[in-house]
């Protein structure tokens, strides 16, 4: 494997990795890890054996996670044991740091706040990577007073707001992934840079074993994280091997975090083939979000009967279901549905030009005892079913919550460019 890639020369060394430039692969480096655990700003400093084979294939299923999420990160892919292939940035010098749990750093900074103060909405700092002066705690006037330029990008105002919204993102989504191991995610640092071809600000470095605070259970007797090493009285042999088992415990978790907890399906019921284009339309974004979607032929006015035969089918096997009904004209179909259902139904009629403002109010005036919901467009429709099994798949929430930030920043940019024009 190694031998395959023309490893070029060294670009940057930090305390656990090293970063190479790829000869023949233009805009790509090799993040190379190191065996070495350090504490303090390398004032405590060992060799772990094993430890780079850990940190990379953790920061490699984390990295994964929040790809497949939407989130936007320099990973391309794992490349060998010890080290994954990434797209070549330039990094902001400033640690993101996020907080959902009060402990730590924070406690000694904001005396007569209690170990374990729950931060809603969470709390977000940022350090200035500065060893010799050990990494100060900045506010965002510092940051934009530096105006860093980085591969042709001066970090601005957007750029610092975009920065944090995603930190708040990233740290949620990899919230909500621990929360199914019953881990909670205490607090977490991460650095972004700016891709040298795209000029866009993506997550970069890496997210391991040293970026965050993991609690199982809630219960800070029982962290997994290196803060293990950190509270080490003295470093012996037996006491690197406890460290140790609690990185191997994180990098074997963390291929967990990967796998869907419930996966739910959308059953889309029409009243006709001719509406077949605005069903695939509602296929095509359930797919999106990772969610099977089963489309149906059936009219509740002309075979009642199948119509329930049918709402059968998907009620007897126990995989959970959002049916979804299409039907111009007069809609039957949802409110049939949803009088002989306990699954969610959403109407999404197709409105034509001509009756559509009429037809529309068969699916919204229905008799008591119905809870169909009525959304108009395909794509908002699969949106609401994926948000219902959004409360039970961490992996379906994840891509919401990673939709959210992208549409969030494409904003931001549009608004930039658009003052850029004016001025």
């Amino acid at each position: 494997l190694q031998s395959a890639l023309k490893i070029g020369q060294k670009l940057n060394e930090g305390k656990t990795k090293q970063i190479f430039e790829l000869v023949d692969q233009p805009g790509l480096v090799l993040v190379q890890s190191k065996d070495q655990i350090t504490a303090g700003n390398a004032v405590r400093k060992d060799q772990m054996e094993g430890k780079a084979a850990i940190a990379n294939k953790t920061t490699s299923c984390v990295f994964k996670l929040l790809q497949e999420s939407g989130i936007k990160t320099a990973f391309v892919k794992q490349h060998s044991d010890t080290a994954f292939i990434a797209t070549h940035c330039e990094m902001i010098p400033i640690e993101w740091v996020c907080r959902r749990v009060a402990t730590g750093s924070f406690l000694k900074r904001n005396p007569g706040v209690k170990e374990g103060y729950r931060f809603t909405p969470l709390k977000m700092e940022m350090f200035f990577k500065d060893d010799a002066n050990n990494d100060p705690q900045w506010s965002e006037e510092q940051l934009l007073e530096s105006k860093f330029c980085l591969a042709g990008l001066t970090i601005s105002q957007c750029e610092v707001d975009i920065m944090n919204r995603s930190t708040v993102a990233i740290f949620e989504i990899l919230e909500k992934a621990w929360a199914t191991q019953n881990c909670t995610l205490v607090d977490m640092k991460i650095e972004f840079g700016v891709n040298v071809k795209t000029q866009e600000i993506v997550l970069a470095d890496v997210i391991d074993n040293d970026s965050w605070r993991l609690w199982p259970a809630g219960d800070r007797s029982q962290q997994k994280d290196k803060q293990v090493y950190r509270d080490l009285k003295e470093v012996t042999p037996e006491a690197m091997q406890m460290v140790k088992r609690n990185f191997e415990w994180v990098s074997e978790r963390v291929k967990l975090l990967l796998e869907p907890q419930a996966s739910g399906r959308v059953v889309v019921l029409m009243g006709s083939t001719s509406d077949m284009a605005h069903c695939e339309k509602i296929r095509k974004a359930c797919t999106s979000y990772g969610i099977m979607c089963i489309l149906r032929v059936t009219s509740a006015h002309k075979g009642p009967d199948e119509t329930l035969r049918i709402k059968a089918e998907y009620e007897g096997d126990g995989v959970p279901t959002v049916f979804v009904a299409v039907a111009g004209r007069s809609n039957g179909l949802g409110p049939v549905m949803s009088g002989n259902t306990a699954y969610p139904v959403i109407n999404c009629p197709p409105l034509t030009p001509d009756w559509g403002a009429q037809d529309v109010w068969s699916s919204l005036r229905m008799p008591s005892g119905l809870g169909c919901s009525t959304v108009l467009s395909p794509d908002a429709a699969a949106q609401f079913a994926a948000q219902i099994f959004g409360l039970t798949d961490h992996l379906v929430w994840c891509k919401l919550r990673a939709s959210m930030l992208n549409t969030w920043v494409s904003l931001k940019l549009a608004d930039k460019k658009l003052q850029a024009c004016s001025l």
